[in-house]
């Protein structure tokens, strides 16, 4: 049977303006062309924190338009758009510039813009969660650069369609870096030009825009290969000079991270790309093909367990939820910021199946439990639409205890392990809505999530399960619940399994025998009295 789940209006005060209008939404100059190919080729200066080239933006038309958004953030400005060799005209609205097209545009074509930009680009202050530049330096006085920019947007430090709706489909990367350092990219390298000390790097797979990095350093490399569900799968490592030993012990996690991920959630999607750990001056971030790390050589979340269970310090925690991003953000890719959780809430999952994979069901319970500690239950997981407006960060913890309590109600562990795998096949390479996410697992379930999903994602609340015991008899009832709201619940009577239907009214349920004690199954995510 196909279960539809229905979307609920959640409501934010918040008022918004045209920038943020601009940069959220599908607008006229963005919706009539469609991505296909990017060049970016640029110098990095790091003494002088400036950046300077050009982005080729290739496209197919989809209907005949002669205005072309394109994003970039200042400091960095615009020089001059060119087509055809002829210089064309650009007016600007904040971050959003509008390219006037002279060549008719005919449905069906492909062409291409050349954007060229130079400037100081935003320095990040707190990266990756404040993003742009990091503009550090290693122990021995050599540059070590490197970008961040989700949420913020990469037109913090490039110009491009800054929407997420429309990946390109490839791209080339090339930088130019002072002699004697290394930039390390997205994709496979194709060429070094020694004369100029300019990286070419391909990425042969769509690809989201925030996914793209830059990454500068006096690197080694190192790396593997893994025997994975498609073949051999190249894994590569690039660290700092002075931390090729460390590394070379803490990246034991990444062959690791690999088998559990495939085994859950399918083949690593991005073989052609190879896989890589980039070491970067901040914590980390999930840059497709090109993994970033700074989690300073230690098990954990920089040495903390964040589940206080003593489960987290047996991986590295950046390697394991940076890595599973691969999967859920840039496999299966957010339409709109405002589903931020389809990226956060599987790849916080993710971590307790890392745990059942290598040290069984309990140690994965065990930590995704502990991590409720952390939720704040402020507001919705799911922000407002159409304005780069995210929801709440419970889409981390609150959003991995929602999934975690669906497993418990598919009730079939191999079932529910080809449901998160059916997912990064069925939506390989695309990006989607949460209501596309919600509908595949009710229909491949076969359970009505509906008002589950409504719950835990649309409202700040989570169930509340009221029961009292009296003469042999169990009453029983949700509170705090959307209208509809009537989830099974497993619970235990004196140790025997049972399953239970609350809803909003008291019901009740005979118990025969002599009762010795009555336990609400720990693994669904509700508070009990």
């Amino acid at each position: 049977m196909l279960f539809m789940c229905i979307l609920s209006v959640s409501v934010y005060a918040q008022q918004f303006t045209l920038q943020d209008t601009l940069r959220g939404s599908i607008t006229p100059e963005r919706a009539w062309w469609d991505l296909n190919y990017y060049h970016l080729d640029i110098e990095v200066k790091p003494d002088e924190k400036y950046i300077s080239g050009s982005n080729t933006i290739r496209y197919e038309v989809l209907d005949s338009y002669n205005i072309l958004q394109v994003d970039l953030q200042p400091p960095l400005q615009i020089e001059k758009v060119v087509q055809d060799g002829k210089k064309l005209q650009v007016k600007s609205k904040g971050n959003a510039h509008f390219i006037h097209l002279q060549k008719k545009q005919v449905k069906g074509d492909f062409n291409e813009v050349i954007v060229y930009y130079a400037g100081h680009p935003k320095e990040a202050v707190r990266a990756p969660w404040d993003g742009g530049f990091s503009w550090k330096k290693d122990n021995n006085s050599n540059h070590f650069v490197a970008t961040s920019c989700q949420g913020l947007g990469a037109s913090v430090w490039w110009p491009n369609k800054d929407h997420m709706y429309d990946e390109v489909d490839s791209m080339a990367i090339s930088v130019k870096v002072p002699k004697g350092l290394m930039n390390v990219s997205n994709g496979r390298l194709r060429k070094v030009d020694s004369v100029s000390n300019t990286y070419h790097w391909f990425v042969a797979n769509p690809i989201n825009n925030y996914g793209v990095n830059v990454n500068i350093g006096d690197y080694v490399h190192f790396g593997e290969q893994f025997d994975g569900e498609k073949g051999v799968l190249d894994m590569d490592y690039y660290v700092l000079r002075d931390d090729l030993t460390k590394a070379k012990a803490q990246f034991k996690d990444a062959p690791k991270m690999m088998k559990a991920f495939e085994y859950w959630f399918g083949p690593y999607p991005f073989y052609e790309d190879s896989f890589k750990l980039v070491q970067v001056p901040y914590l980390g971030m999930e840059h497709q093909s090109s993994v970033t790390y700074g989690n300073q050589w230690q098990k954990g979340y920089l040495g903390k367990d964040l589940s206080g269970t003593g489960w987290g310090l047996k991986f590295d925690f950046i390697i394991i939820h940076e890595a599973g991003h691969e999967w859920f953000a840039n496999n299966i890719t957010y339409k709109d910021i405002a589903d931020m959780w389809v990226h956060e809430g599987f790849t916080s999952y993710s971590e307790n199946l890392f745990l059942n994979y290598y040290y069984g069901k309990t140690a994965a319970e065990d930590y995704v439990i502990g991590l409720r500690k952390n939720i704040a239950n402020d507001k919705p997981i799911i922000g407002p639409y159409n304005v780069n407006k995210e929801g709440s960060k419970d889409m981390y913890y609150k959003g991995s205890n929602m999934l975690h309590t669906i497993r418990q109600l598919v009730d079939n562990d191999e079932k529910w392990r080809q449901i998160l795998r059916g997912l990064n096949k069925d939506f390989y390479h695309q990006t989607v809505t949460t209501q596309q996410i919600e509908n595949y697992i009710c229909e491949k379930s076969g359970l009505n999530l509906a008002p589950v999903f409504d719950q835990y994602l649309r409202t700040p609340d989570i169930p509340v399960f009221e029961y009292i015991v009296e003469n042999g008899t169990l009453k029983y009832r949700y509170t705090k619940v959307i209208d509809g709201f009537e989830m099974p619940l497993r619970i235990f009577i004196d140790d025997t399994p049972q399953w239970i239907h609350p809803s909003k009214e008291w019901k009740t349920t005979t118990i025969k025998g002599d009762l010795k004690s009555i336990t609400i199954d720990r693994n669904f995510y509700m508070i009990t009295k």
